[in-house]
């Protein structure tokens, strides 16, 4: 049985992802069609704050599965950490009678939608980082749309690698996650691929460009997380200094982040924000929704946030105290497997650099 719902507002926050129209239009359609008013919320929660919205229509959100960033645009905003800015806020959810929240975006906007849900304001969810680095979702909204980027820039560096039998070495986005690095330099067919999560061994690349020179290969790519700071251009440097290779360096920067959706980004986003609409209208509250083994599933938000917190080890007192060992457990499990996949992974892309 759905609760009644006569309003809901949905919002984008933090960094933009392409997918994120298609989960907008998705939650607006959704609610739509089950009698329920959307509120678009412009720039995050400091439009929640400065009662920036927009009612959105059916006819709002057409064309827009097709376009990148977000028409809601985005917005970090220290205000809302405050509770003077978080009561604004629920101030604004009152003036217009929004009962619920469904708020699209990575760690920081699930941060901001527990302080909503626990002051009485009902929201789930979905997460939209191109990094993939939300630890409980295997997938997240933008993801995709980033990686085949990276493949097409790179493709084009390898054409000129090849003709000039160069070395580049390729700096792609990922704050602190090797996602991006890790699956597109195993599909580019990457001679090394440096990420936060495991230990580099530079001596190790450098010997594999001079026997792979010596053998006639001529080009080469390397790619490198962003989340491995200031390493990318002096790796380059010493690439050609030890090995011979001329050896270029490339960083993608935000462009990783634009462009229009591909069909997994829009599938996905879709499936996600219907999925959303259902369980808030359905009374469900304080919930991220995740990809786990293929399929949708929702997950409290503060077991998402502590998990990831676990993973990246960055977790503050106190924060596990609330879990059971049963629990902990779990987290630990999830923690390991996601370790020794990067590891996999990690050993693969080497073993078939040939």
């Amino acid at each position: 049985m759905e609760k009644k719902f006569r309003k809901i507002g949905v919002l984008t926050s933090g960094g933009d992802a392409p997918g994120m129209n298609a989960a907008v239009r998705a939650v607006t359609r959704a609610a739509l069609a089950r009698g329920v008013e959307v509120m678009g919320i412009y720039g995050g929660y400091s439009g929640l704050i400065n009662d920036k919205m927009i009612e959105l229509k059916a006819r709002s959100v057409s064309n827009i599965i097709n376009r990148g960033g977000t028409f809601l645009y985005s917005d970090r905003c220290d205000e809302f950490k405050t509770e003077e800015g978080m009561q604004k806020a629920i101030e604004t959810c009152k003036k217009h009678g929004i009962d619920g929240i469904v708020a699209i975006g990575g760690d920081g906007t699930f941060r901001g939608a527990t302080d909503l849900s626990v002051r009485g304001i009902p929201t789930i969810g979905i997460p939209a980082t191109i990094d993939n680095d939300i630890t409980a979702t295997e997938n997240s909204i933008g993801f995709d749309t980033a990686m085949n980027t990276v493949l097409a820039a790179c493709d084009r560096l390898r054409d000129t690698c090849e003709s000039h039998a160069r070395c580049n070495v390729v700096e792609v986005m990922g704050r602190g996650a090797g996602d991006i690095a890790l699956n597109t330099a195993m599909a580019l067919g990457a001679v090394a691929v440096v990420i936060p999560e495991v230990a580099f061994d530079e001596a190790a690349c450098m010997e594999k460009i001079r026997r792979l020179r010596a053998d006639g290969k001529r080009s080469f790519l390397v790619i490198v997380s962003e989340g491995v700071e200031n390493f990318s251009e002096g790796l380059a440097k010493r690439i050609q200094a030890e090995t011979g290779v001329e050896t270029k360096y490339a960083c993608l920067a935000h462009t990783v982040r634009g462009g229009d959706p591909t069909l997994s980004d829009r599938v996905f986003a879709t499936k996600l924000g219907v999925a959303a609409v259902e369980r808030l209208l359905a009374g469900e509250s304080n919930l991220v929704l995740c990809q786990q083994k293929s399929e949708i599933v929702a997950v409290d938000i503060v077991y998402s946030q502590c998990l990831d917190r676990y993973y990246k080890g960055t977790l503050k007192d106190g924060m596990l105290e609330k879990f059971s060992d049963a629990e902990k457990a779990e987290m630990e499990k999830a923690i390991a497997e996601k370790k020794e996949e990067f590891r996999k992974y990690y050993r693969m892309i080497n073993d078939i650099a040939q």
